[in-house]
C-alpha cells in the first residue's frame, strides 16, 4: 500500500470515480461527502492525505482546513475545487493546504500531486521516527537486537517480544514495523493490562450501534484498524481466556464480527506481541491458551534488562539529558565521574523508563549545569543500594578499596553472566587473579552456565 486517502466531496460520481482511480494506482481510499463524516472517519482512522472540496453541504472546505491540520498535524490536505479562485488559493495554502487543484484537473496531476504530498508525510514520519525512537546503546546486546531487528523486519511474521517492564517492547515493535514493507500502513497497539476483561474484545473487534448500553454509534475495532499494517498486543500475558479463544480464530482466518454485528469484517495484519511474563509458565498455570502461543511466536525476542547492559547505563543518561534540557530550554548539564559511577550501581528496576523518567525530573529541578553523586543521591532522593552506601562512611581507605573492589566484580560477574574468561577480559584482569579475588572475597557463583567455575 502506497498511502492512506480520504477524499471528502459533497458529488458522488466524483467520490467514485477518484476512489477507483487512486485505488487503482495502490492507495488506500475511504471516502466522505460532508464535513460531519469527515469528523468521524479521521476519529478511527490515520490518513497521510486528505482530497477536500472546497463546497461541502455542510461548510467551507477551505474554514474546516484548519480543523483538519489540527487534528491531524502530519496530514497533508489537497484542495479540489470546481470554483477556483486566486484568494482561494492564497488562503488554502496560508492555513497549511499542501497544494490546490482546480476541477477539471489532469489526472496526470492529480497523481503526481498526491504522490508528492503522500512522500512528504512518509518522509517527516520517517526522518521523526529515526531521531526520536531509535535504540540507544552500544551493549553487545543491544548492538545484537539491532541486527535481530532488521532482519526479522523484512519477514512478515508475528513476532513475540519479550522483557521487563520498561525495557523497551512497545519501541522494538514500532521499530519492526517502520523497517518493514508495512511501515507506510498503520501501526496499530492496545494495551491489554491496561484494560479490563469486558473491554478487551470491545476494543479488538469494535462493536455496531446498540451492542450494549453505552454503544451509541458503531466503532471500528483495533483489528480492522490495523488492516494491511502492524498490531502491536502489549502485555497480551494479561488477556482474559475468552478473547485468547477469538484472536486464535482471527489469526487462523482473518475474519471477524464486530460485537453485536452479523457482517464478516476482513483484516490482513502482522500481529507482534510483547509480555513481561513468563507465557510458558503462564500456559501451566492455566492462564494462557499453548495454541495461542505457538501462533504469536513464530520469532521470540527477548529483551534485556538494564542492569544487564553495562555503561549503556551512561549512554541512555546522556542522551536524555540532552534531550530534556533542550526540550526544556535548559543549559547543556553533565554528569560527573563519581555521578556516573553511582548510576551504573543501581539496579534500575524499572529499567530504561526508570532512568527516563528519573533524568527528567533531574533536567526540571536541577538548577546548575554540574550534576554529581550528591546531586544524584540526595537531591533526587535515588535509592543507592546499601552495600554501595557504606563505602561513603568508611573511614580506611584501603578497606573502602577492597570493598568496592568486591562490588565491583560482582556487578561485572551478573552483568556478564558469571562468563569468568568474558568478565577477566572486559575488566583488564588476568583470569587466574579474577579466581584469586572470587575466593578471597567469597563471591557466590550463582549460575555457572557458560563459565569456568574457579578453582
Amino acid at each position: 500500500m502506497k498511502g492512506a486517502l480520504l477524499v471528502v466531496d459533497d458529488e458522488k460520481n466524483i467520490r467514485e470515480i477518484l476512489k477507483t482511480l487512486l485505488e487503482e494506482e495502490g492507495y488506500y481510499v475511504k471516502t466522505a461527502e460532508s464535513i460531519e463524516g469527515t469528523k468521524k472517519l479521521i476519529q478511527s482512522e490515520y490518513f497521510h492525505t486528505v482530497l477536500l472540496d472546497v463546497w461541502l453541504p455542510d461548510g467551507d472546505g477551505i474554514s474546516f482546513l484548519s480543523y483538519l491540520k489540527n487534528y491531524l498535524p502530519d496530514t497533508s490536505v489537497i484542495i479540489i475545487t470546481g470554483h477556483g479562485k486566486v484568494e482561494h488559493a492564497v488562503k488554502a495554502i496560508k492555513e497549511g493546504a499542501y497544494d490546490f487543484l482546480e476541477k477539471p484537473f489532469s489526472i496526470e496531476k492529480l497523481l503526481l500531486t498526491v504522490e508528492r504530498a503522500v512522500q512528504e508525510v512518509l518522509r517527516r514520519r520517517t526522518d521523526r521516527s529515526e531521531e526520536e525512537d531509535d535504540l540507544i546503546g552500544k551493549s553487545k546486546a543491544i548492538l545484537e537486537i539491532k541486527q535481530v531487528i532488521g532482519k526479522v523486519a523484512k519477514a512478515n511474521i508475528n513476532v513475540l517480544i519479550l522483557g521487563e517492564s520498561g525495557t523497551g517492547k512497545e519501541l522494538v515493535a514500532r521499530k519492526i514495523h517502520s523497517l518493514s514493507e508495512r511501515r507506510d500502513a498503520p501501526f496499530v497497539d492496545i494495551n491489554c493490562a491496561s484494560l479490563p476483561d469486558e473491554l478487551i474484545e470491545a476494543e479488538l473487534f469494535g462493536y455496531e450501534k446498540g451492542a450494549f448500553t453505552s454503544a451509541y454509534a458503531r466503532k471500528q475495532g483495533k483489528l480492522e484498524l490495523a488492516h494491511g499494517g502492524t498490531l502491536f498486543l502489549d502485555e497480551i500475558g494479561d488477556m482474559s481466556l475468552k478473547a485468547q479463544a477469538k484472536l486464535l480464530r482471527v489469526i487462523e482466518n482473518k475474519q471477524f464480527t464486530r460485537l453485536g454485528g452479523t457482517q464478516t469484517v476482513f483484516s490482513e495484519f502482522r500481529l507482534v506481541s510483547a509480555s513481561n511474563k513468563d507465557l510458558r509458565e503462564e500456559i501451566k498455570r492455566g492462564n494462557f491458551r499453548e495454541d495461542l502461543y505457538y501462533r504469536i511466536s513464530a520469532f521470540v525476542l527477548s529483551l534485556p534488562p538494564l542492569r544487564e547492559r553495562g555503561e549503556d547505563v551512561i549512554v541512555l543518561a546522556e542522551h536524555f539529558l540532552k534531550k530534556f534540557s533542550k526540550d526544556y530550554k535548559k543549559p547543556a548539564m553533565y554528569l560527573t565521574d563519581d555521578a556516573k559511577a553511582l548510576l551504573m550501581s543501581y539496579e534500575w528496576r524499572g529499567n530504561v523508563r526508570e532512568l527516563k523518567n528519573f533524568i527528567e525530573r533531574l533536567v526540571i529541578l536541577h538548577t546548575k549545569d554540574r550534576i554529581d553523586a550528591d546531586d544524584v543521591r540526595s537531591f533526587l532522593s535515588i535509592n543507592i543500594p546499601e552495600s554501595y552506601e557504606k563505602l561513603f562512611v568508611q573511614r580506611d581507605i584501603k578497606i573502602a578499596k577492597q570493598e568496592f573492589e568486591k562490588l565491583f566484580i560482582e556487578r561485572k560477574l551478573r552483568e556478564y553472566n558469571y562468563d569468568l574468561k568474558k568478565v577477566s577480559e572486559v575488566i583488564n584482569l588476568d583470569i587466574s587473579n579474577l579466581y584469586r579475588k572470587i575466593k578471597q572475597y567469597s563471591i557466590e557463583i550463582k549460575n555457572k552456565e557458560g563459565a569456568d567455575a574457579p578453582p
